[in-house]
């Protein structure tokens, strides 16, 4: 590329014989080149650069005026007029508002959607937030923004939508089947509200007001429904009002749902089959008459890996064997004994030891009959299923069964990772709209996770080592 002064003078780059560019002022006289000085060689982009620049100065300098046409900016500065302003994360920002487009967010004010990806980068509270923005970003809102994060609650079925479209489309997921779990999540108060009740806290906060958090997820552990309950609530009450709102707010049949035996009722399972609705829950085994525990112990082969089919009231009760689980539970349940034996020696109840029991003369012993049939049940799980043979083998139950590790994983990152809990919020809009803040946090993590095969933590931490240092020159 040649760039012309006045006089015909030109700037020329010409490859030379040891392969380095040279730069050069030349004249063009009656068709020929003459060279009027030679700037230099480089041997890479930058030097080339660089000595374009001497040779634009050069000609500025010989003619008293500047290049009309010249192509490339002045690229390089002096280190020793420059001034260091800082350095900021912009690519950690700009990767993560590209991910919340895939995720099918982008709709959503720049406010919420900043505050979406803080909450992955660095979760802290709201006016924490906007500082931090400020800090790594240089990226600053008005207090009006406050204003915008409460009002997402009313996105929340869009939000939702979004997350099933990007499911469907990126992940490839299927809905013949879902994940449904709940946790709780609780306030660092103690006052209560109609929406902060205390109740069951799998937190260990029996004393602090809560919420009850229901998530549906994929099989691959991508959540596309959350819903907020009552503190109180009995968890086993909200798997079917949870599957119904999302089938009918996204235009689709109930599909197949797997849950742990929280959700095993005798409302739920009938409800589930007036519906239609197919399930396979965990069966809680210690809770069944001695004729049905007697019957599992006589049809199951204690051999790894051993199932068994029987008939119960709330479907086909599949039972497995596991050898590893075996070993696990016969350790628990030796310890039990230990601590039961320890309480009987002494004269105590334990209060919630287990294998104690009052005799009628007041005295504490050992409940052998418990002991008994804990014994008989070493090693094995159950899962019951309104599933037929025909369409599940009793194996692929089981296969499903297992994959809700994934939410229980989901609701791992959500607390620790996203720092989910405690809630510090105390009106009800802003509560809900903080847990659809990181319903969509989910959301961006989770894809990341499955497209990447990384853990959201490596991911963070790889963003993060890339930064923009600012040069004032």
């Amino acid at each position: 590329m040649a760039y012309f002064g006045p006089n015909m003078s030109a700037i020329r780059k010409t490859k030379t014989a040891s392969g380095a560019t040279a730069v050069q002022i030349v004249d063009y006289i009656n068709g020929k080149t003459k060279i009027i000085k030679h700037i230099g060689s480089a041997h890479t982009f930058e030097e080339e650069l660089s000595l374009q620049e001497i040779a634009e100065l050069f000609l500025i300098e010989k003619f008293g005026q500047k290049t009309l046409f010249t192509e490339i900016p002045p690229t390089t500065i002096s280190i020793a007029d420059a001034e260091y302003l800082g350095a900021t994360h912009s690519f950690a920002r700009n990767f993560l508002l590209k991910c919340c487009d895939i995720c099918g967010l982008s709709f959503l004010k720049p406010v919420i959607l900043d505050f979406v990806i803080m909450r992955i980068i660095e979760p802290s509270s709201k006016l924490r937030t906007f500082q931090l923005l400020e800090k790594y970003f240089k990226e600053s809102y008005s207090k009006r923004s406050y204003a915008d994060l409460s009002a997402i609650i009313d996105e929340k079925i869009p939000i939702e939508r979004a997350a099933l479209f990007c499911a469907s489309n990126q992940l490839k997921e299927t809905f013949s089947l879902v994940l449904y779990d709940v946790t709780t999540l609780y306030f660092e108060s103690f006052k209560s509200d109609d929406l902060r009740i205390p109740g069951f806290s799998k937190d260990n906060k029996f004393l602090q007001p809560q919420l009850v958090i229901g998530l549906i997820v994929t099989r691959s552990g991508f959540p596309v429904a959350c819903e907020v309950f009552k503190g109180n609530t009995f968890e086993g009450h909200t798997m079917l009002p949870m599957l119904e709102n999302f089938a009918k707010t996204n235009g689709v049949t109930i599909p197949m749902v797997v849950a742990d035996a929280a959700m095993l009722s005798e409302k739920n399972m009938t409800e589930l089959r007036e519906k239609n609705i197919s399930y396979i829950v965990g069966a809680r085994l210690a809770n069944m008459s001695p004729l049905k525990i007697k019957e599992i112990d006589t049809s199951l082969d204690r051999k790894d890996g051993a199932t068994t089919s029987l008939q119960s009231k709330h479907g086909t009760l599949i039972c497995s064997f596991s050898e590893k689980r075996y070993q696990r539970d016969l350790r628990e349940m030796e310890k039990q004994i230990d601590r039961a034996r320890w309480f009987v020696q002494h004269d105590e109840s334990g209060k919630r030891a287990k294998f104690i029991e009052k005799n009628t003369n007041g005295n504490f012993s050992l409940n052998q009959k418990l002991i008994n049939k804990t014994g008989t049940l070493l090693g094995i799980k159950g899962y019951v299923t309104n599933i037929t043979e025909k369409t599940l083998k009793p194996d692929e139950i089981i296969s499903y069964y297992h994959d809700l590790w994934h939410v229980e994983q989901v609701f791992r990152m959500s607390k620790s990772d996203l720092a989910t809990r405690p809630i510090f919020h105390r009106k009800d809009n802003s509560i809900r709209s903080h847990i659809l803040l990181c319903f969509m946090a989910l959301m961006i993590g989770k894809y990341l996770e499955i497209s990447t095969g990384l853990s959201l933590r490596k991911i963070r931490d790889l963003l993060w080592d890339v930064t923009d240092a600012q040069i004032k020159d």
